[in-house]
């Protein structure tokens, strides 16, 4: 077994920049590897960013592979928590604090 393919976004996830993110996730998709998203650079996200991040999800899915979200900014853990998604992304970073939220609130 690869190692996972680490991908790091350094620019906003927002709908400018959506294009040719879309085109590095499905490049890297291509390799054939589980996928490590590391967005702990990402200032700003959109829905459109959002999307990709599902995008990645479900084409690592279709491949027999995975797609992680190992490293978020606070913009980004916001529109997950915002999404409820966090689960569905395995973040163990945002699960733990949401439980504890939880807990305490």
């Amino acid at each position: 077994m690869s190692a996972p393919l680490r991908l790091t976004f350094t620019d906003d996830m927002t709908i400018y920049n959506a294009a040719p993110q879309k085109a590095q996730l499905l490049e890297a998709l291509e390799a054939g590897q589980d996928l490590e998203i590391d967005l702990s650079l990402v200032a700003e996200i959109d829905t459109a960013g959002f999307q990709l991040l599902l995008l990645a999800k479900r084409e690592a899915a279709s491949r027999g592979h995975a797609a992680r979200i190992v490293a978020h900014s606070p913009a980004v853990r916001e529109v997950i928590d915002f999404y409820r998604m966090a689960a569905h992304f395995g973040d163990p970073l945002i699960i733990s604090a949401r439980e504890g939220e939880q807990r305490h609130g």
